[in-house]
């Protein structure tokens, strides 16, 4: 509020001139001003006496209403009237205005603060008569002015420990400021001089599409984003993400912020995440996934023209027996040998993949027939050559299976699954050789879905789809029969009669055979009980046993369980062995042992077949002795197998076994074995293989 000096002056010389004022001015100061107004009058000492006060003061201060008149020390506590004494005194010794602050605590415990202004009214003399005190409310301010630097300081932490670089441009972007990660940057992609512009450190690739995405964060006061590269003097780029982010004061844009990401560390991690994505670990070569998709492309690439290229599918032979030998650190070591030896042959039109184990792969683009045909014979005379690896040589030699696009598929799955056919079947006439596919061969593996059938085979067990059937042996002294051979058969409701020929050898191969002799090992048994209670005398049944399956650990406890079960003479259960079982004589014969110790009757089967020995029915507690039928078959016309059938039957009657033979179609093949004193016979001329419901029925 201003005060005209002079009428204050005149104020000192005239009480009616003052009366005459406070009408007029005294009156709008005491209504109207929301700040709190003293006009004090100076006294020697000096003592200050209060003279005026507007109505903001008794409203904010609560000072007594007979205040006029009164001095500090009157109205004042002794702490707030030695403060004021001390600023009032100021002026009047300096006789200059003086400013100065204070705080006030609050009943409720909250702190009032005020900005004072004393002003000093001087008399003709020039001596100071009156101070003029302009006190203002300042607790709000102060406090929006606490927030607003904290809000700054806040800010400023975050902009400058941000570990994004962040510049501040105007709008024609001049570079205002750079906190420190931007300094950092800035320093390994530009020039050791800081820029001015922020034009001058966008890649000028990227500058166009800056310049646009600038001028639109302008029109729109929206933020804008893009992926660029730094200037570099040494021709690196520095990738970064770059947000350009509107500076809005009162909603005017005045300046922007351009934020970077350093993106050069994610950039490497991408590409190692992309290499490991379509590369071999092992070899470094292009993997199963980067095949597909060079497939793929080339067949997008050819599409509609007759321009040919070739899938080599390449399989190591006998690779298996490297690692089983010297152990996978070695195999391994190969693998990497063969590898190189394959990149030789690598160019533009020619590339080398490694889809896992030994098996390799090669796209050979731009080819025909022929061309192929010399291709894979180079690649043989290639490996000719032998490897040296830690002084020792190896030869390693390749199988290679060749699909041709479009002509043997227009697919990758197709071209792949036919380049397989070709080297399966490479692999079954002697390996070491090429072949390329052909319509028959897909004709020949079509009949057996291998994947099919071991997936329904899991399930047959559980879903009892197996079934025993029991082919009767004839006693050939009486034609009585008191045994039986089990005969597993299997009726799929998916696949119908599959044949034992079929899933037996898919059953050892995926290791099923181990629950499905344990179910036939319980069958039997049961079989067997059953037999005698109805028909109140003991009946044998022979179950055949592989060579996997007699390796069970458990076997002994499983056999010894299923008789204790069933409460069965163990001499009704006959246990049959190939003699590919007994090849592997000490792990045979104690199992052996432990079975005859049980009670259980063992016969080996098929036997003259094998690589029989002699000294196996020497060392071997066997019972029984059975004739293969390709002996029987041609008794009648062939002298030789006539002496080696009559030979088994002497055999075995010296050493005191029992002797079946089998595949008995014929009387006069019967009638052969009557005269030689053949124990026993089985086959079609006596009876088919028959349910237990039929033998039941018709047999019995």
């Amino acid at each position: 509020m201003n005060i005209d000096n002079k009428q204050l002056n005149k104020l000192s010389k005239n009480d009616n001139e003052n009366d005459n004022l406070k009408e007029i001015s005294f009156e709008i100061i005491n209504s109207h001003m929301k700040d709190m107004v003293f006009i004090m009058k100076v006294e020697e000492g000096p003592i200050f006496r209060y003279l005026f006060v507007n109505e903001a003061c008794h409203n904010k201060c609560a000072l007594p209403k007979e205040l006029i008149g009164k001095t500090f020390k009157d109205v004042l506590t002794k702490d707030m009237y030695q403060f004021l004494q001390g600023e009032y005194a100021s002026v009047f010794f300096t006789k200059k205005t003086r400013l100065f602050t204070s705080q006030k605590k609050m009943d409720d415990g909250s702190r009032w603060n005020s900005e004072s202004v004393l002003t000093p009214i001087f008399d003709d003399l020039g001596n100071v008569k009156y101070i003029v005190a302009i006190t203002k409310d300042v607790t709000k301010s102060l406090k929006e002015k606490k927030q607003l630097i904290e809000s700054e300081q806040q800010f400023r932490s975050l902009v400058d420990t941000n570990l994004d670089a962040i510049i501040s441009v105007n709008l024609h972007g001049e570079i205002q400021e750079i906190n420190p990660a931007g300094e950092t940057l800035l320093q390994a992609a530009c020039k050791e001089e800081k820029p001015n512009s922020i034009f001058e450190i966008i890649g000028g690739n990227h500058q166009p599409v800056f310049k646009n995405l600038l001028n639109k964060c302008k029109l729109t006061n929206a933020s804008q984003s893009l992926n660029a590269s730094l200037k570099s003097e040494n021709d690196r780029h520095l990738p970064v993400h770059i947000k350009i982010v509107p500076i809005l004061v009162h909603q005017v844009m005045q300046g922007m912020y351009i934020i970077m990401r350093d993106m050069s560390e994610k950039t490497k991690t991408a590409e190692k995440i992309h290499y490991l994505a379509f590369h071999d670990q092992l070899t470094g070569l292009y993997n199963r996934r980067a095949l597909l998709a060079d497939i793929n492309l080339e067949i997008e690439k050819l599409k509609g023209s007759e321009i040919q290229f070739a899938l080599l599918t390449i399989d190591l032979d006998r690779f298996k027996y490297i690692n089983d030998t010297f152990g996978h650190i070695v195999g391994d070591q190969i693998l990497i040998k063969v590898a190189e030896r394959l990149l030789e042959f690598h160019n533009s039109n020619c590339h080398v993949y490694r889809q896992g184990g030994d098996e390799f792969n090669i796209l050979l683009a731009y080819t025909t027939r022929e061309h192929t045909r010399r291709f894979a014979q180079s690649i043989l005379s290639r490996f000719a050559t032998s490897f040296y690896l830690s002084s020792q040589e190896y030869y390693i030699t390749p199988s290679i299976g060749i699909s041709m696009y479009p002509i043997d598929g227009n697919s990758e799955e197709t071209l792949i699954k036919t380049a397989d056919e070709a080297l399966f079947r490479v692999k079954e006439r002697g390996k070491a050789h090429y072949e390329f596919y052909c319509a028959e061969m897909n004709s020949t593996l079509k009949n057996t879905n291998i994947v099919s059938l071991e997936t329904n085979l899991r399930k047959a067990i559980q879903n009892k789809e197996l079934e025993l059937f029991y082919q009767p042996q004839i006693n050939l002294t009486d034609n009585t029969c008191n045994s039986f051979e089990a005969l597993l058969r299997w009726n799929s409701p998916n696949l119908g009669f599959i044949s034992p020929g079929e899933f037996i050898p898919l059953a050892e191969d995926t290791g099923l055979i181990v629950p499905i002799g344990n179910w036939v090992i319980d069958t039997a048994c049961k079989q067997i009980r059953e037999w005698k209670l109805f028909y109140k005398k003991d009946f044998r049944i022979a179950i055949n046993f592989s060579p996997k399956q007699f390796q069970q650990p458990n076997l002994i406890e499983i056999i010894k369980e299923a008789i204790c079960r069933y409460g069965i003479d163990p001499s009704a259960l006959e246990i049959e062995i190939t003699e590919g079982a007994m090849q592997n004589t000490m792990e045979a014969i104690p199992v052996l042992r432990k079975l005859k110790e049980l009670g259980v009757i063992i016969s080996v089967d098929d036997f003259g077949t094998g690589y029989s020995s002699l000294s196996y029915i020497k060392q071997f507690p066997i019972d029984v002795l059975k004739i293969d039928q390709s002996f029987v078959k041609d008794v009648l016309i062939n002298a030789k197998d006539a002496a080696i059938t009559t030979t088994i039957i002497h055999l075995g009657q010296n050493l005191g076994m029992e002797v079946i033979a089998e595949g008995v179609e014929k009387k006069e093949q019967a009638d052969f074995l009557i005269r030689a004193n053949c124990h026993k016979a089985q086959g079609f001329y006596f009876s088919k293989p028959l349910s237990n419901k039929e033998i039941i029925q018709f047999f019995l």
